[in-house]
């Protein structure tokens, strides 16, 4: 299969030099709207879509983000590589504002957000033990160190409800967990990735030390949106190195990403429900369409 890289991040992401042949698109997708237009083109010959995660001009909260949406509309589009590039705070010391982390594991905190594609009358269920690509995340971190970042490769991301930042007893239990970083948006996008089988991976900017640190005790937003901006254009920069360095990796993935739901639904071909199946069709068309034409 051919690869196609898909991006999820803010607007300092996708205004890319050297995209060709740009356009925004509107997808239409069984969960809804995604959270905004999706932008597509080439890079350096490699087929690629950008979507703003908050929507342009940042309209979405991390909890009313459609998640479910944004993915299949990726997915619907031919993305087979995606790349989360997220705002985080840090947890540790050694990871400072300015810093890139490439997350390999989650702990997820949420709980006011559709975690699942699958539901009542198609059951799935799909091992996240690793929830990132590690092939694609080694190709992240490639394309970070060369364009001048300090990158910590591996870490654990706590993915808090939000829309509030922590209190000072919860950011000093999520450093006894041993979490590397927090954020708001991760999850579950990690977890609906790996459901569409795409290999995902996230670049974890860091903005901020989260208010455990004695020097941060408040996260202050102006001074997230300046890191913010000040990593925006090195992460660009990231982007662009993705399509030479990907085209060196082997195809399929090793670790099976593409072919997540082998062994994933649990629902009896009778007895699945054609209405979810039917929105299942971009995600899961894979293992579903020879039993679904049936039904």
């Amino acid at each position: 299969m051919r690869s196609m890289i898909g991006i999820i991040g803010g607007s300092g992401v996708y205004q890319i030099e050297g995209l060709n042949d740009p356009r925004w698109q509107t997808v239409n997708t069984p969960w809804g709207p995604p959270s905004d237009q999706i932008l597509t083109g080439t890079l350096s010959g490699t087929a690629m879509a950008f979507l703003p995660r908050h929507g342009r001009g940042h309209v979405h909260s991390p909890t009313s983000l459609p998640y479910r949406a944004n993915i299949d509309a990726m997915k619907r589009l031919g993305v087979t590589h995606l790349v989360a590039v997220s705002a985080v705070g840090s947890l540790k010391e050694a990871y400072a504002p300015g810093d890139f982390l490439i997350v390999d594991q989650y702990v997820d905190r949420t709980f006011a957000r559709e975690k699942s594609f699958f539901g009542p009358g198609c059951v799935g269920h799909v091992s996240v033990a690793h929830p990132t690509c590690a092939q694609l995340s080694a190709v992240c971190a490639t394309a970070a160190r060369a364009s001048g970042v300090t990158v910590h490769q591996g870490g654990t991301y706590l993915a808090m409800e939000g829309p509030q930042f922590s209190t000072l007893a919860e950011s000093r239990l999520y450093r006894s967990w041993g979490c590397d970083v927090i954020g708001m948006t991760g999850m579950p996008e990690a977890k609906l990735a790996r459901e569409a089988e795409m290999c995902y991976a996230c670049v974890a900017m860091i903005t901020d030390y989260d208010c455990w640190h004695p020097d941060h005790d408040a996260v202050d937003v102006a001074t997230v949106i300046a890191t913010m901006n000040s990593n925006s254009g090195r992460a660009r920069d990231l982007v662009t190195r993705l399509p030479a360095l990907l085209a060196t990796v082997p195809d399929p993935c090793p670790q099976g990403c593409d072919h997540a739901l082998d062994h994933a639904v649990m629902t009896a071909p009778g007895q699945r429900d054609p209405a979810l199946l039917a929105r299942l069709d971009a995600v899961a068309g894979r293992v579903l369409g020879a039993t679904s034409d049936k039904l």
